[in-house]
């Protein structure tokens, strides 16, 4: 009997998808829930697993696109059947003796009468696995590593390169992110922010908050909190286009950009006016662990109505960040740095972080995108009215 492998779906709005990896070879035995391809999307990757035990057959390629509930493959189960009865049948192997002193000893003398550069193989030991390693048939062998494994290296004159095949994930990124470029027309507007009463809170709190929450104040939960009451005061930062209307959102769904091996990912905080402090450093813990290992499901990423990303932690001093679509902005933190500044006409050193809004102009105007960079400003300086939520 034959069982079809069809692609899973993998979120609402998603189609196709690309075959990234292939883990199992075509025509090899399989075993049932094991995993045997992996496909990339728009936004996370997804293991196809083996609805049943038998041998595989896929009728795919890498880089091939497909969509969602074709036919991609088949399981013979009837292959199973056969190798547990072969299994069965086959008598139990009798385990082998060790070799006999004397047919140790025997090359052993001759070794030890050959020029100098042979006696350093002088233990038993060491002379048995260099016969091993004489044995053109010995197990120990390694066989080369596929070509699809190996960079291509050319040479043009003296000038050398590698070539690396580009990720599914990585083209999808690449493609959306100059559709956002050609089709918005995204500005970015910048202001400053002294981060002195949000670093005094955490060096004051950061230890009993630990201790009773079991997770780390940082700085994201104080921006994710600023940036729900700047949006609250200025809905049009909040909203989206869709056709001829603009819809405006009520449920402040927060996305983080978190970078990995695979490229960024943006995980969704839900309903964050509703979050503690708490709440959402454990939720960019949680995210984060997830977005890093490869289990990221892609309802995670599904749905924000606003993102937040973080080049500070990289070490970026200013910076203008792309619009994640059909969101109409962008919050761009970035590193702190101590500066020179002038409080009631005295010269101070504060540690100021550079805050970048980035905007679709279309729906957002300039007095709206700098109000709302002001009030995440004034929240982040005098934080008063966010304390209570600690």
């Amino acid at each position: 009997m034959k069982m079809e492998i069809k692609v899973p779906s993998v979120g609402e709005s998603v189609t196709e998808a690309v075959v990234s990896l292939i883990i199992k070879p075509n025509g090899s035995f399989v075993h049932k829930d094991e995993e045997i391809i992996e496909l990339e999307t728009d936004k996370v990757n997804q293991v196809v697993y083996a609805p049943e035990s038998g041998l595989l057959n896929l009728t795919v390629n890498i880089d091939e696109s497909v969509t969602i509930g074709q036919v991609i493959g088949s399981i013979d189960t009837k292959q199973k059947e056969t190798q547990e009865s072969q299994k069965q049948s086959q008598p139990p192997k009798e385990k082998e003796s060790p070799p006999e002193k004397k047919e140790i000893e025997e090359p052993l003398k001759k070794a030890t009468s050959e020029p100098l550069q042979d006696k350093a193989r002088l233990s038993v030991s060491s002379f048995l696995n260099s016969l091993e390693e004489q044995d053109p048939s010995s197990s120990s062998q390694v066989p080369p590593p596929p070509s699809s494994m190996i960079r291509e290296e050319k040479t043009k004159g003296e000038k050398k390169e590698k070539r690396k095949r580009m990720s599914g994930l990585r083209r999808i990124i690449a493609k959306k992110l100059v559709e956002v470029k050609n089709q918005t027309a995204m500005l970015t507007t910048f202001n400053e922010v002294d981060m002195s009463a949000v670093m005094g809170i955490r060096s004051r709190e950061k230890d009993s908050f630990l201790k009773r929450q079991g997770v780390k104040l940082g700085f994201m939960s104080f921006f994710v909190k600023a940036t729900v009451a700047a949006l609250k005061e200025l809905p049009e930062v909040h909203a989206f286009i869709e056709g001829d209307e603009i819809v405006y959102q009520t449920s402040y769904d927060i996305g983080i950009s978190v970078s990995t091996d695979k490229g960024l990912m943006v995980p969704v905080l839900r309903s964050c006016d509703l979050l503690s402090f708490a709440g959402i450093e454990k939720e960019i813990q949680n995210y984060a662990k997830k977005a890093r290992s490869g289990s990221i499901a892609i309802e995670d990423l599904q749905g924000g109505s606003f993102t937040i990303t973080n080049g500070g932690v990289f070490g970026s001093m200013l910076s203008t960040p792309i619009l994640n679509p059909p969101q109409s902005a962008i919050l761009g933190m970035h590193n702190i740095v101590k500066r020179p500044i002038v409080i009631e006409d005295k010269v101070v050193i504060r540690p100021i972080m550079y805050l970048a809004l980035s905007y679709d102009h279309r729906i957002v105007d300039g007095k709206e995108a700098v109000t709302f960079l002001v009030r995440v400003k004034e929240m982040l300086e005098k934080p008063d009215r966010l304390l209570y939520q600690l």
